[in-house]
């Protein structure tokens, strides 16, 4: 077998065999010996001898051939071994030379890469601080010290939520905070920080911890644009001095990253003054995010909103695609009683953000969403960002309260509820909202005195500026509670000192249509849908007052107006359900209870209805 296989390596199969089976077959003799041979008989003894010779001579090379032959597959064997053998080797090496070429290519893409992360390294690096002997049996070593600071640095960084300020630290300081200690001789990790010492924009900080001769305390921290500055206290208190330390250098380091945690954390007045002292100095990046925050600061304090709109707009300018600044500019104008500017300014980012969803965050539309009852999709919104921050949201220390105020508008009380109960956070905007949520919650539900309670607890809140600037125009809604509830003096008051706003003004249509000033009602809504004709909420209270008096053709035409202004909200299209079914076409109310479900579908209400319609 190893004959046949040497040979049909050598040979191909069909002539190997051949070769194979004509070793095994007798030679062919001489054809003359052959017919010699055949007449052999007649011969006489003599020349029988001889042609007896001559065939003993034809076996004779016969064998030998045989011999020869054998002797050639086995020299055959020695050199197919030996080239099998050299084939090995070549393999061998062209494995090593590749293996070796590997290694070379891993370890130059390793040092590319090294370069790359060196040449875009914008890490904050906290050594090992320098610590007297003296400290070191209380446990207080330079590391220890400088993993104190580092703990201060990363809750600033947690701290400092906000969709565009929480991108620019992910670029500027790379989420990469943390402490280096120096290493005993060269290691891939020396020459990573070498590389990023030479060619990188690390902020390296460092500094040191003494004891000063009244026995407190004394940490000075140091680094690249950090001014040496020292906290001292006594030697209880060094989690103090290491808080201090971190928010000064967070603050010399990254000033709108600091600015948003002072306003995140209820320090606005803070914020507003540091973001005015750090402008000036702030990089090309950071400008619009301190505009931003100081814009913000300065609405959470009372400050003059038009001056936060010309903040605001000043950091589009620097920046056209902050788009949590133009989210800012709809709620400032809608605060300053602008609603239709609101509007506009909504389309306007839209269009610049290439239309939606786009480059813009869903986030940035949470103020233009809520003026179109675009409720479905400010809701998402909200969901969303809390997932991209930790559950808590770029906007709100918690999302619970506002996810119920979107909920108890989709008509869906058992989720306000849920969420409600869920509020954990005391921060005076989440523990007003979520009043105000109750209050429309106990109005649904009939309950005129719990409503009444829960929307005056709100309205003792709004005096808050952080809350008034948050939730622009929401007092509007305690007015037709207390006209409810009898108390028409105090919804007059509301309206009178509420502002200039859609809500405000259809709600005292609805006041007065229901006192019976059937004119000064209509003036309301009039009032309503010229102050901003491209919102829906003016139009659909105006139709469901035509609806009251009769005029179903005329409540049908503010319904559709309504629809185009708010095409995904499902009041308008009840409602026009509800005429249409008044009017006897049960088919053309079906259709608008089916496309109001699409938008509202936990509505028990609008339920009942689409089954009542289908019922005719």
């Amino acid at each position: 077998m190893a004959d046949e296989e040497l040979a049909g390596g050598l040979f191909g199969r069909d002539e190997a065999a051949d070769a194979e089976e004509a070793l095994r077959q007798p030679g062919p003799l001489d054809p003359i010996a052959a017919a010699l041979a055949m007449k052999a008989a007649a011969l006489p003894p003599e020349a029988a001898a001889y042609f007896g010779k001559q065939s003993a001579l034809v076996e004779a090379q016969t064998v030998d051939v045989r011999e020869q032959s054998g002797l050639h597959l086995a020299r055959l064997k020695v050199q197919l071994s030996h080239l099998h053998l050299k084939r090995f080797i070549d393999f061998v090496r062209a494995a090593a030379q590749t293996f070796i070429m590997l290694i070379a290519a891993l370890l130059a893409l390793g040092l590319l890469l090294m370069l790359h992360d060196a040449f875009v390294s914008h890490s904050v690096v906290v050594e090992a601080f320098d610590t007297p002997p003296a400290l070191a049996p209380r446990g207080l070593t330079g590391k220890v010290v400088a993993s104190g600071l580092l703990d201060g640095l990363s809750k600033l960084e947690a701290g400092a939520r906000g969709a565009e300020t929480k991108r620019s630290l992910s670029s500027a300081w790379n989420n990469d905070i943390k402490v280096e200690a120096p290493g005993v001789g060269v290691s891939i990790g020396d020459i990573d920080r070498l590389l990023r010492q030479r060619f990188g924009h690390d902020i390296r900080i460092g500094g040191d911890l003494v004891l000063t001769p009244d026995g407190n305390l004394a940490l000075t921290v140091r680094g690249d644009g950090v001014t040496p500055k020292t906290f001292t206290g006594p030697m209880q208190n060094l989690d103090a001095l290491t808080t201090q330390a971190a928010e000064y250098v967070y603050g010399q380091s990254q000033p709108a990253s600091y600015a948003a945690y002072l306003v995140n954390t209820g320090r606005p007045a803070e914020a507003a003054a540091f973001s005015k002292t750090a402008f000036a100095g702030a990089s090309p990046a950071e400008r619009p995010l301190l505009l931003k925050t100081w814009g913000d600061a300065l609405e959470e304090t009372g400050g003059d909103t038009r001056q936060a709109l010309a903040l605001y707009t000043a950091a589009l300018k620097l920046k056209p695609d902050f788009w949590t600044a133009n989210d800012e500019v709809i709620g400032a104008l809608t605060m300053l009683g602008d609603e239709e500017g609101a509007w506009r300014a909504g389309v306007a980012m839209t269009s610049a953000a290439g239309g939606r969803p786009g480059r813009a965050p869903e986030i940035a539309y949470e103020n233009w969403d809520w003026l179109t009852w675009n409720l479905q999709a400010w809701r998402a919104a909200i969901v969303s960002d809390a997932k991209a921050y930790g559950g808590v949201g770029s906007q709100q220390s918690d999302i619970e309260p506002n996810l119920a105020d979107v909920d108890v508008r989709l008509h869906d009380p058992a989720s306000a509820t849920l969420h409600l109960q869920l509020t954990t956070g005391s921060d005076p905007m989440a523990v007003a909202i979520a009043d105000f949520v109750r209050g429309r919650l106990a109005t649904e539900a009939g309950d005129t005195a719990g409503a009444v309670s829960w929307m005056e607890a709100f309205g003792a809140a709004y005096a808050n500026p952080s809350v008034s600037s948050s939730y622009p125009g929401y007092t509007c809604w305690i007015a037709p509670v207390e006209e409810a509830a009898g108390h028409p003096d105090k919804a007059d008051a509301v309206l009178a000192g509420a502002g200039r706003f859609v809500n405000c003004y259809r709600f005292r249509g609805d006041i007065l249509d229901h006192r019976g000033d059937w004119p000064g009602a209509q003036r309301a809504y009039t009032s309503a849908v010229a102050l901003a004709p491209d919102l829906p909420a003016g139009y659909y209270s105006w139709g469901l007052a035509l609806a009251r008096h009769g005029d179903l053709t005329g409540a049908i035409a503010k319904f559709e107006a309504s629809h185009q202004r708010g095409p995904r909200w499902a009041d308008p299209l009840k409602a026009w359900g509800d005429v249409l079914g008044r009017q006897g076409d049960w088919g053309g109310a079906r259709a608008k209870y089916d496309q109001a479900l699409k938008y509202a579908p936990a509505w028990g209400e609008l339920a009942a209805a689409r089954a009542a319609a289908a019922a005719h």
